[in-house]
């Protein structure tokens, strides 16, 4: 029961979150209101604050995975491999799945346009990346021997965000997705051998 109580709870977080991003790419993020959103979602304004407790974060609906997807490759990661190979490797498999959460492809410029018109988005993800920052250095903390689990953490996505940005400014000047993923993957290769060699 509870198996499926999850999954209808899911389902509905995620059919909100899709007919927000379709309202979201059409009008703007900024020109859609909760009440739009809940009319064509057929559910409550309640409802949505339910799952989601602010606007930003519906339009952002997979920031939740991305802290999952950290927790399980330094919690999961072989006896024989540091925190930093392992964030590696999760980094350059989502650039090689072209995942929303760290790929590229042609269409996801739309997504990242919307967050550039939009103050409350860009603040959101500023935000969302200080987040991430933070649950990482609890990770290293818990799971590691990381003298400097808060500078670990610091270094490694300032070093992720420069290459990422990059990448993306090429996605959104027209740039063939498959070939920014190629330099991308090779980007995150040399960001990752400074950092493994600055902070050994």
């Amino acid at each position: 029961m509870n198996s499926l109580r999850a999954r209808k709870k899911a389902a509905t977080r995620q059919r909100i979150a899709d007919l927000a991003t379709v309202l979201f790419l059409q009008r703007g993020f900024d020109n859609v209101t909760i009440s739009e959103i809940a009319e064509a979602a057929e559910v409550s304004k309640v409802t949505i604050f339910n799952y989601f407790p602010r606007k930003e974060d519906i339009f952002f609906d997979r920031a939740p995975q991305a802290e999952q997807l950290l927790t399980t490759a330094i919690r999961d990661r072989t006896p024989d491999q540091s925190p930093l190979r392992a964030l590696r490797r999760l980094l350059l498999d989502l650039a090689e799945q072209h995942h929303p959460l760290g790929g590229f492809r042609e269409n996801y410029a739309h997504f990242w346009r919307t967050v550039q018109d939009s103050p409350a988005l860009r603040s959101r993800a500023r935000e969302a990346l200080e987040e991430l920052e933070a649950h990482l250095a609890a990770l290293l903390a818990e799971h590691s021997d990381d003298p400097h689990p808060r500078l670990t953490a610091a270094l490694a996505l300032a070093a992720y965000r420069s290459v990422y940005v990059t990448s993306l400014a090429r996605i959104l000047t027209g740039d063939n997705a498959a070939d920014v993923t190629r330099d991308h993957i090779a980007a995150v290769d040399r960001a990752f051998d400074v950092l493994e060699n600055g902070l050994r």
